[in-house]
């Protein structure tokens, strides 16, 4: 059963288009991650699905217009979200729970989201990742059935995603439908069921992450760093390139590596590192749009990348 569906979902401001025709469905106890750098539509696309802004087209959760959803099986983290700041996290998870008729226990959403040793402290004087959690808290309070998250994990260090992460996982392997939108390509590649890339207010790619970098991705490559010549590709098999002495070997899977040192150590070829990479949805996002995405959810362009 599809939870929230989208068909032809159109927004613009102006003269500017923000959201250009997008169709989607996600399934209950999904984690859907819409990806795309800042100013791609992602949040307007959530407003509209959410219908907290008002689109052309067609949105539905659980059957319904999304303002007739009852608010207890919706819960919603928009990207620009200010809590009262002179509450403490656990006061403003308090607060928050009080709007419903049944709330999750606060103590244990503080520890959900890694904010048990903070929870006294007030929200002003909390990091930056520590007030994302505390909001992450507070649209898990009602215990929703469908959890909207637009950029959730923003100024959280590496380890409070990954935890974060593992949090979302299990509320979706207890039949939680997760939206989610998110710049970092990683988040989506690792927590995603399926992802769409977003680009300039279109739907440009929807399927699994392995489906979109089996299709888009591109090669595996060994890099080799020495000093090689254009002989050294006559060595091996695969399709090799040498440029400014770095050998660079595509489609080699991790088994074949020790097979190519091989090569090399019985030639008597001398090199100095090697490193190797596999394609991901950044290669995949750059390789159907012309953009790469930065660690701020900035893009720039394939040429200066």
């Amino acid at each position: 059963m599809d939870v929230l569906v989208a068909r032809d979902v159109f927004r613009q401001y102006g003269e500017t288009v923000a959201v250009d025709g997008v169709s989607l469905a996600v399934g209950a106890g999904e984690i859907f991650g819409l990806v795309g750098p800042n100013g791609a539509g992602k949040t307007t696309l959530v407003r509209a699905l959410t219908g907290t802004t008002d689109a052309e087209g067609t949105v539905e959760l659980f059957g319904n217009p999304p303002r007739a959803v009852d608010e207890e099986r919706l819960g919603l983290l928009p990207q620009d979200f200010d809590p009262p700041a002179r509450l403490t996290a656990r006061e403003l998870i308090e607060y928050y729970g009080g709007l419903y008729d049944e709330a999750r226990d606060t103590d244990q959403l503080l520890a959900d989201v890694g904010m048990t040793d903070s929870a006294d402290v007030y929200y002003e004087n909390l990091s930056g990742g520590q007030q994302r959690r505390t909001c992450v808290a507070t649209a898990l309070i009602n215990d929703p059935d469908l959890l909207v998250l637009d950029e959730p994990t923003t100024g959280i260090d590496p380890a409070g995603r990954r935890q974060l992460w593992g949090l979302l996982t299990d509320l979706a392997d207890a039949g939680t439908t997760i939206f989610i939108t998110t710049h970092y390509m990683e988040e989506a590649q690792q927590l995603a069921d399926r992802v769409g890339l977003l680009a300039d207010g279109e739907l440009v790619a929807l399927a699994t992450p392995d489906q979109l970098i089996e299709t888009y991705g591109g090669d595996s490559l060994l890099y080799i760093d020495g000093e090689f010549t254009d002989d050294a590709t006559t060595l091996f098999d695969h399709e090799v390139t040498v440029d400014d002495g770095r050998l660079t070997i595509r489609n080699v899977s991790p088994e074949q590596i020790a097979e190519i040192t091989n090569t090399l150590d019985a030639e008597g070829v001398s090199y100095d590192s090697l490193t190797w990479t596999e394609p991901d949805l950044e290669d995949v996002y750059l390789e159907l749009t012309g953009h790469a995405v930065t660690a701020d959810g900035r893009i720039r362009t394939e040429v200066e990348v």
